[in-house]
């Protein structure tokens, strides 16, 4: 007979696990910002940001590039960001025409350009469509972001940056991704915000 749930099995390790796993992240803070710095200079440069991924991962990528186009914290112009999990047309007829892996590649090959950044999030690091979407973006020059649980997987060979969560469980593995990639918004927000502030203070004198 099953047992049913208690507030300490679900809730109570559910927070200890999550924060045990955030912890780690500070190993990571380097990488993070390199990454963070990567996609500031592209946008700064007139290039764009890519997202892609499945389920969960399809949800964080159109988040996190809403975070970007729209806004995060501050006021500023619109940015230049992509989740390309979201227009079901163009989805459904490569799956139906090339096959499912070919629907985030194929997107890459129609409007990615050298000096973009493409962030592909897959839990396992194993996601065939995000592999091969990784595939195209180094085919054209375009910078390779891999968000992943622990090892990398397949993806991890084809990643300029790895971010690798130390951990095999999705959803704790998710909680760190979203983590992730709200601090990178932070980031470029502030980076945009401040320069656009040098800029003014520069015409004016």
């Amino acid at each position: 007979m099953a047992n049913h749930p208690d507030r300490e099995s679900v809730f109570g390790k559910g927070i200890v696990d999550h924060l045990e796993l955030i912890q780690t992240l500070h190993h990571q803070q380097e990488l993070l910002e390199e990454i963070a710095k990567l996609m500031a200079a592209a946008l700064h440069r007139g290039n764009q940001i890519f997202w892609c991924g499945n389920g969960g991962s399809a949800g964080d990528s159109q988040h996190l590039a809403a975070e970007i186009v729209g806004r995060f914290r501050r006021e500023r112009r619109g940015l230049p960001s992509i989740a390309l999990t979201t227009d079901t047309s163009i989805l459904t007829s490569v799956a139906n025409d090339y096959g499912y892996e070919a629907v985030f590649a194929r997107q890459i090959e129609a409007l990615g350009n050298e000096g973009d950044v493409l962030v592909g999030i897959s839990t396992s690091g194993n996601s065939h469509n995000v592999v091969c979407a990784l595939q195209a973006a180094r085919a054209r020059n375009i910078a390779t972001v891999a968000f992943t649980g622990e090892g990398g997987g397949r993806m991890a060979p084809l990643a300029d940056y790895l971010f690798a969560v130390q951990s095999r469980d999705t959803a704790r593995v998710q909680e760190a991704h979203m983590l992730a990639g709200h601090m990178l918004c932070d980031w470029i927000e502030l980076d945009w915000v401040a320069s656009e502030a040098a800029r003014v203070e520069s015409a004016i004198k």
